[in-house]
């Protein structure tokens, strides 16, 4: 799955912008093929955006380094 860098949420708006100019001209020109690609594009966009918000918010986790069992007992390895 495709996660966006929170960095970039600047950009995603650039894009939203040039996309709804998009949508009023092929509205305007009656193309709705076009009209119907570039909702759903918004959509897509949308809902990644709020994604990452979403993740921006959510503070990291440190899972470690994983570390290799011994060949005895696997449970002394972890306490």
């Amino acid at each position: 799955m495709l996660h966006i860098n929170p960095k970039m949420l600047d950009r995603l708006e650039e894009l939203e912008t040039d996309l709804l100019t998009r949508l009023q001209r092929a509205q305007d020109e009656n193309w709705l093929g076009e009209v119907e690609g570039i909702n759903l594009t918004l959509t897509f966009l949308r809902t990644k955006r709020e994604e990452t918000q979403r993740r921006a918010r959510r503070p990291a986790v440190d899972l470690g380094i994983p570390r290799a069992r011994s060949a005895g007992n696997p449970r002394e390895d972890y306490p």
